[in-house]
């Protein structure tokens, strides 16, 4: 029993050192395919990211205006993060973009300069995110910030699950193997728990059915339909999955959601 949780910890020690510049602990023997163990801990990590957020966005907007403090809480979080994923999405667009092949598609995803492509899908998703956050009520918008990085990120550990990896080498080889069933529960699990938080933030005054069936439906009819659409793409250009591909797919599933919110709102509104 002790043995499992020492391991399940290091799992989660590798996914936070992996996805996050939170520093932790040197891990002994470390062997690049322990990565794939910790793929349930992912959401997890997401949650972590989110909460950094949140918690920058509700101490600075007790001082600055609600506009501000969305724009502090995105540099929170891409600081944690090191625009880890941000990074893969700008890579994605410009291979999607300019190859039209899949070799040429992939060796302009290993290319380090951003190109055209990129440089304006890195930007719109950065101002979307943006105007969307700062569209919806101040007093939802923790809540929202921690349950969009961690479905997000569940959504890329999905792709993971049902797509192969394509890439030869780069910064998710040590993801290349197919997602455990039981990995995906847990997974699943934290992916989808600060969900329930957010539900009672948003039906805390009555419970209404009717509500919940709105809010459910406006953030799974967005989110699903980029992880569909984004998912067949990939799969119809390159056969399967890259890591840059998830940290697209990360990032827009994350906009996805934060529409669907703000969706939801504005027609009960």
């Amino acid at each position: 029993m002790l043995s499992t949780l020492c391991k399940e910890w290091r799992y989660l020690l590798l996914a936070v050192g992996f996805f996050t510049r939170i520093p932790v602990p040197s891990l002994a023997n470390f062997e690049e395919q322990e990565l794939n163990y910790s793929a349930k801990y992912f959401p997890l990590v997401g949650i972590i990211v989110g909460m950094a957020g949140a918690g920058v966005f509700v101490l600075a907007a007790k001082i600055f205006p609600a506009n501000i403090a969305v724009l502090l809480s995105m540099v929170a979080t891409i600081y944690v993060t090191g625009a880890f994923h941000e990074d893969g999405m700008a890579d994605s667009m410009d291979g999607i973009g300019g190859g039209w092949d899949r070799e040429r598609i992939l060796t302009i995803m290993q290319d380090s300069r951003l190109g055209t492509y990129g440089a304006l899908a890195l930007f719109l998703m950065l101002f979307a995110k943006f105007q969307v956050l700062s569209a919806l009520p101040v007093s939802s918008v923790a809540y929202v910030l921690i349950a969009a990085h961690a479905l997000s990120r569940l959504c890329a550990v999905y792709v993971m699950a049902t797509l192969s990896y394509v890439k030869a080498s780069g910064k998710a080889k040590p993801l290349a193997v197919a997602v455990q069933l039981k990995d995906l529960v847990v997974a699943t699990i934290f992916g989808l728990l600060p969900l329930v938080l957010l539900y009672w933030y948003l039906l805390s005054d009555a419970i209404d059915v009717h509500d919940a069936l709105i809010f459910s439906l406006s953030w799974l009819v967005c989110v699903g339909f980029i992880w569909v659409w984004w998912r067949n793409k990939i799969k119809r250009w390159l056969g399967g999955y890259t890591g840059d591909c998830l940290g697209a797919m990360q990032q827009m599933t994350e906009l996805a959601f934060y529409l669907g919110v703000l969706a939801y709102f504005g027609f009960i509104s």
